[in-house]
């Protein structure tokens, strides 16, 4: 069969080969691969940034966004052939830590995790592949053409259950919320917040276009803006920011309502400095009793979570979030982003 294979650590061995086909494994599901989601983990992968393949192995297949159909269950499974599931990409680690021996293996605390196509184990850019059943999620069948998006969903599936859990240590009805970067996460926190009935306001810089049209039809507020100077005195209760760049992490800071929330899901960048005054951040923090926190990953729940909400979604909405779908034997134009893309999905079965 074919799959889209890398040489973990070494820059321009991605390419699309001919590999055995997977094994299944007593409690597994052997999966027709359908389509496959490219996202920036995927691009610093391919740069040879990190990475860790299997042990005793150089080269794996990449890609930790799936969508599949089930070509065979094992006995007494709650699947079905046919079924149409998606993959959870982490694994707890062997020893477990406290965290991953209570299920909750997004929040290991030694770091012996496993992700499928970034670390030890094969990822699910392949024509077939297997998966545990209890690490499978079935899907609404009318996700047949975006049930991709299930994984960024669940990122912001968990940062909202984070969001909702920290927010009950007292009164909490949030009215506003502000989404730094309209890329796939931004625009599914946007979503997510906009089925939690919040008047939700997306900043990013793109001009008026696609992503102002996604964030206008969702019912929501769109900024062109690089920073959050202008946004017409807007504080929101809760701001979810997803870009990473340092500046605006730095302002979302102090720039919530008192008892105020900043969900950190964007990666900034390291190497670059700003002018920051910390005993303002601190004032404002302490005074409101505000919160800042970070958020990676995703359990099985939230993955669950994420295929529910995708489920309710305008079906037309998502099928616009998907601007470019390239054949498995093209798959290495979906790691040369275009100056409009959101979301760009390798086709499996082409």
């Amino acid at each position: 069969m074919r799959a889209l294979t890398f040489a973990p650590g070494r820059e321009g061995t991605l390419d699309v080969r001919e590999v055995p086909d997977p094994e299944r494994d007593k409690g597994e599901l052997l999966v027709q691969g359908l389509a496959l989601g490219i996202c920036g983990t995927d691009r610093e992968l391919a740069a040879a940034e990190y990475g860790w393949p299997p042990p005793g192995r150089e080269r794996m297949i990449i890609g930790h966004e799936s969508l599949g159909r089930v070509l065979e269950t094992p006995e007494g499974s709650a699947f079905s052939p046919g079924d149409l599931v998606v993959g959870v990409v982490r694994r707890p680690d062997p020893v477990p830590c406290g965290a991953c021996g209570r299920g909750e293996f997004d929040m290991c605390r030694n770091g012996r995790y496993t992700e499928r196509g970034i670390k030890e184990i094969d990822g699910y850019a392949a024509e077939r592949w297997s998966v545990e059943a209890g690490y499978a999620v079935r899907l609404d069948p009318s996700l047949e053409s975006v049930g991709m998006l299930v994984e960024p969903a669940s990122v912001v599936a968990k940062a909202w259950e984070q969001i909702e859990r920290i927010g009950s240590r007292a009164w909490f009805e949030p009215r506003t919320v502000l989404v730094t970067g309209a890329g796939p996460i931004g625009l599914l926190a946007a979503l997510l917040g906009r089925q939690r009935g919040l008047d939700v306001h997306v900043l990013d810089r793109a001009p008026e276009g696609l992503k102002s049209r996604l964030v206008h039809d969702l019912g929501g507020t769109y900024h062109s803006a690089s920073s959050l100077t202008g946004l017409g005195g807007i504080k929101p209760d809760v701001i979810i920011e997803c870009t990473g760049a340092g500046q605006l992490v730095i302002d979302a800071m102090t720039a919530t309502a008192a008892v105020g929330m900043v969900c950190l899901c964007g990666l900034a960048a390291g190497g670059r400095e700003h002018r920051v005054d910390a005993g303002v951040i601190n004032r404002d923090i302490v005074l409101e009793n505000d919160v800042i926190f970070g958020t990676v990953n995703a359990n099985l729940r939230h993955f669950r979570d994420a295929a529910a909400a995708l489920a309710k979604a305008d079906s037309d909405w998502l099928e616009r979030l998907i601007t470019r779908r390239i054949p498995l034997d093209r798959a290495l134009d979906a790691f040369a982003p275009a100056a409009d893309d959101v979301k760009v999905v390798i086709d499996l079965t082409a």
